[in-house]
């Protein structure tokens, strides 16, 4: 599968997003078990809590993924990602069995370099807090 962007198609400055990621904690319950991950502060809030967490928190690969979501949706091939990285800033906190959390993902194409790819800054916050820091990916074109 090809990219289906084009990178005449794109300058730096192109806004990608926002989009909205609903975590709630069965989420969290069925990535446990997707990952293997079963740390008990995913999906125990009394643990979570004796462990100084406000509540359970979702898993930082869990949030790193979805970030990297808005990326693929936006190329239309998850293989034109090159690179991806983050350095996770604050926990996505999931309050309550219901609810859930919203994490808003956005991205802004900040250079294009060589051999027709882009490099992408993301920005991942839930309630207003930033959950991810230096998030980035680079994506070959078509």
């Amino acid at each position: 599968m090809a990219a289906s962007v084009r990178y005449d198609d794109v300058a730096v400055g192109t806004e990608i997003g926002p989009a909205r990621y609903p975590i709630q904690r069965l989420t969290l319950v069925k990535y446990c078990g997707a990952s293997g991950d079963f740390n008990v502060i995913h999906w125990n809030e009394r643990i979570a809590k004796q462990a100084g967490l406000p509540n359970v928190i979702a898993h930082g690969m869990l949030t790193m993924a979805e970030a990297a979501r808005l990326v693929t949706d936006w190329v239309g091939d998850p293989g034109a990602v090159l690179e991806y990285g983050v350095r996770f800033a604050n926990p996505v906190v999931v309050p309550d069995d219901d609810e859930g959390v919203q994490v808003v993902v956005t991205g802004r194409v900040v250079d294009k370099t060589d051999g027709k790819r882009v490099v992408v800054d993301l920005s991942a916050t839930t309630e207003g807090t930033q959950v991810l820091a230096r998030a980035q990916a680079i994506v070959q074109l078509t």
